[in-house]
């Protein structure tokens, strides 16, 4: 019995790293072919590092889309849960051809999360 309860202490107390693993990856497979989240560093897409609570098309030194500029989204959960879901939905004529945005509700609520949280 004191086994099974110092392993589920251990796993308890890995949980907090596990989920940010998975917000890594999670980003790393839907995100980091555009975007990076460090602070500067734009590719493709603008970089994703401080983007919430952001106007959206205001990042320092990306040249974003007319109609992002003009959006006047500023972006929390829900915004960027339904930006990920469906990107020219939210904002019609964004620049981020070919992604077509992520159907599974939990796969974008790590994502937010792990944009939430600086990464």
């Amino acid at each position: 019995m004191k086994r099974f309860a110092v392993a589920f202490l251990a796993a308890a107390a890995a949980a907090p790293a596990m989920a940010q693993d998975d917000g890594q990856t999670a980003f790393n497979t839907n995100c980091r072919m555009c975007h990076t989240m460090k602070e500067g560093d734009n590719r493709q897409g603008p970089s994703l590092a401080g983007v919430f609570g952001r106007k959206a098309g205001l990042a320092a030194g990306f040249n974003y889309s007319p109609s992002m500029k003009q959006s006047g989204i500023t972006w929390d959960e829900a915004y960027l849960d339904k930006f990920i879901a469906n990107p020219e939905q939210v904002v019609n004529g964004n620049t981020m051809k070919p992604y077509g945005g992520i159907n599974d509700a939990a796969q974008r609520k790590v994502i937010v999360e792990f944009l939430k949280s600086g990464g």
